[in-house]
Order: structure tokens, then sequence, then C-alpha cells
């Protein structure tokens, strides 16, 4: 099995006296491991950190076995967040979510899609924690427990959507949700749209959203828990008041 993409890194670790072990995530073949070569070395760990773009050339000897692969650097990749710890503590996140999320071998364009805008977003102090969220509800859609906002499970409108079941992931109006409104997540505007606005809580409200599904349909079932990056992130979020 060979072939040869762009593709980000997940993360990495030593392998050897040389080498490491990179887990890579790549649009047309999905979550791959590999084995890099001289990946330990002072020239290459900077490019081996969670985020960072890189041309991959991957062999192995069959689909099963775990294969080797060349990488080649694309652009500034995570040094250039550098002065911003907040937005590489966003990236360590985004890392270890998608890593922990999507099965191996096993292609997800969207989700790269997803991977990439967050990533360039992380320039954009006050834009990223939204597109995060954002970036959580498209991977649960590629994996298909997408939420199902277009409509009021209970009445059926278009309208004033402001909660989603935690069972089903459907919206329901404000009207229809209001006697059960301690039982129903809130449904910040943003996820509805680009063009909302954001209010003080709509960040925290949509991790709240995006993190009680993938709990409950990707993480549970793989009797792990959500990642502790992700909590972390969403701390230092709160410190710097941008939830």
């Amino acid at each position: 099995m060979e072939f040869h993409e762009e593709a980000f890194v997940l993360s990495a670790r030593s392998h050897g006296d040389t080498g490491a072990l990179v887990d890579l995530l790549t649009e047309s073949h999905g979550r791959h491991a590999a084995y890099v070569a001289g990946g330990a070395s002072r020239r290459m760990k900077p490019h081996l950190q969670p985020g960072a773009r890189v041309i991959v050339d991957y062999r192995a000897r069959t689909s099963d076995h775990l294969g080797s692969a060349r990488l080649e650097p694309v652009g500034e990749g995570p040094s250039a967040l550098f002065d911003d710890p907040l937005a590489l503590t966003g990236l360590s996140a985004a890392a270890a979510v998608a890593q922990g999320a999507l099965p191996e071998r096993e292609a997800h364009a969207g989700a790269f899609l997803a991977f990439e805008a967050l990533m360039g977003a992380f320039a954009i102090p006050h834009v990223w924690p939204a597109i995060f969220v954002r970036f959580e509800a498209g991977l649960l859609e590629d994996l298909g427990f997408g939420l199902d906002l277009g409509s009021c499970a209970v009445t059926g409108t278009l309208d004033d959507l402001v909660w989603v079941s935690p069972r089903t992931g459907r919206a329901v109006s404000a009207e229809a949700g209001r006697p059960y409104a301690d039982k129903l997540l809130k449904l910040p505007p943003f996820i509805l749209g680009a063009q909302a606005g954001l209010a003080d809580g709509d960040v925290l409200d949509g991790f709240a959203l995006t993190g009680h599904f993938l709990e409950q349909f990707v993480f549970n079932p793989q009797n792990r828990p959500l990642p502790p990056a992700r909590d972390w992130m969403i701390d230092k979020l709160g410190e710097a008041r941008r939830l």
C-alpha cells in the first residue's frame, strides 16, 4: 500500500533511538499511524508537533501493517502560534479530539476539511473557539452522528430553535421546550448559521452540546473519556473570558 498526499500531524512519540511513531490525518486515507525514521532528531521534532502540516510519502507491505513514511513540512505550522499560548492549547485539543474520535485507516474527508478550516482559524483569537465547536459538530456529522437542527422535533417549526434533545440530537423550539428546559441542551445561534452573532456563554453552551454527543456516541463506546486536552482548553478559555 502506498500513497502521497498532504496530512496533519495529530501526535508523535519517540520509537527506538532515532525514530518516531506519528499519527497522521489525511483527506483520502483517513487517520494513519506510521514510523518516521529520524523523527526523533532535532531537525524533525519541530515538524512533528500536533497540527503541523506535512506532505507524506507512505508505504506499507499490506493495509494491515504499520507503514513507514517520509514527511516534508508545509508552511510554518504550529510555530506561527508560539506567541499565542491559548491557540496552541486549542490546537493540541483539536488534535486529541480528532485522534480519539476518528477510526484508523477509514477515510473521512469531511473531518479532514473541518480540521483544516480550524487550523486556519487559530490565527484569529476571538473567532476560533466558535469554529472549534463547529469543527466538533462537523466531526459528529462525518462519523454518522450529525445533529438534526433543521426543524423542531415536536412541532416541525423552522423558527426559534433554542434547544437540542440530549437523547436524539434533534432541535426543539423555545415554546415546545419550555416545560423541559432543565433537561434539554442549549442550542447557540452560531451553530445554526455563520451570520449569527456571539453572546456571552454561547461558546460554552456549544462545547456542552458537542461534548455531550461526542461522549455519548463516540468516546463512551470506546470506554474512553473525552480528551483531557479538551477540558484543559475549555478551562483556559474560561479564564481568558473567551466563552
